[in-house]
């Protein structure tokens, strides 16, 4: 005798006239994958054309300097032409001039470089939390110096800082002790150095603080609060919540600034032009192509440059072990 009893369980709930639910086919993380491949496809799109540009420019000035780098080539004897390989880089890796260039390049970019994330950092914050009616001026004012030309901005500092040129800096800052009115500042490596150091971080916090300025927006506002809410201090947020979250762009901020400071040109070709021990590399290379002729020589000079900023730049990206497609949402 069969029984008209229906059974318990979900079945026994559902309505007769209830759909039936179908089951999800669809592998889970789909829909991220296929956001993050869209995502990767429209970068491609505004980014390709500006990428393949930028190779077909660069691409042919590092193949040349790297083929003449391989010969003996002179401008004063170009018949004297002759394939030696390697040896200008034995000849460059073994002349002190370039040691001593290394040095001093290694050294301003540490030096520039520290000071500015950190300066740079302070103006972002103070862009960050300024008051909304003020936030245009603050901002633009801050970034009045990036927008001054290289040349221009090494010239000012040169005339300002040169006691044969009516320098006016000794004049206004005689009450600093060691600053006399007949300082001069270019006599010396070490005060050479100060003005050089001192203009490329007037020229390029600015840089710095936008890159970190963006990296301030994407804190979490709430973690803030909520670290606040708990006790922390203001020293213990900044380095447990807002740090942490801005390791992406800080990671950014270093890695593109290391790279202009490693070949810094301007400045030091107009204050002193490497005088007392203060030629840096792209000065090197120039005085060795352009002032001796030595194409071979200058060539290798650059190709070292380029493998330096390779090192930085691995560097900078392993040590801060960034995702920098995790860090910006994308799955």
């Amino acid at each position: 005798m069969s029984s008209n009893i229906p059974a318990a369980g979900p079945a026994a709930d559902r309505r007769p006239d209830a759909p039936t639910p179908r089951p999800d086919s669809r592998p889970r993380g789909r829909k991220g994958s296929d956001r993050s491949r869209s995502e990767a496809r429209l970068g491609w799109y505004l980014a390709g054309p500006a990428f393949l540009i930028m190779l077909a420019v660069t691409l042919y000035p590092i193949l040349q300097a790297l083929y003449d780098s391989l010969f003996s080539l002179r401008l004063t004897a170009p018949d004297e032409t002759e394939l030696i390989w390697f040896r200008n880089y034995q000849v460059v890796l073994g002349d002190p001039a370039f040691l001593q260039s290394l040095w001093i390049t290694i050294v301003i970019t540490i030096i520039t470089v520290l000071i500015e994330l950190v300066l740079g950092f302070l103006l972002a914050l103070v862009m960050h939390r300024a008051i909304q009616n003020l936030r245009g001026l603050i901002r633009t004012a801050i970034l009045v110096p990036y927008g001054i030309i290289t040349v221009v901005s090494a010239f000012a500092w040169f005339y300002a800082f040169d006691i044969n040129s009516g320098g006016y800096v000794n004049n206004w800052f005689d009450w600093v002790p060691g600053i006399t009115e007949d300082l001069n500042w270019f006599s010396s490596q070490g005060t050479s150095l100060f003005v050089i150091i001192a203009s490329e971080v007037w020229k390029t916090t600015p840089f710095i603080s936008l890159l970190l300025l963006s990296g301030l927006a994407q804190v979490p506002g709430d973690l803030e609060e909520a670290a606040k809410v708990d006790g922390a201090t203001g020293w213990q947020v900044l380095k447990r919540v807002i740090l942490p979250n801005m390791k992406a762009a800080i990671m950014v901020a270093v890695l593109f600034r290391a790279l202009e400071a490693f070949r810094i040109f301007d400045n030091v070709y107009i204050m002193t032009n490497g005088a007392n021990d203060t030629e840096v590399l792209s000065l090197l290379a120039y005085n060795t192509s352009i002032g001796r002729l030595e194409i071979g020589l200058g060539s290798a000079i650059s190709v070292l440059l380029f493998l330096c900023v390779l090192i930085i730049a691995g560097i900078a990206i392993k040590g801060f072990k960034v995702d920098l497609a995790g860090s910006t949402g994308g799955k």
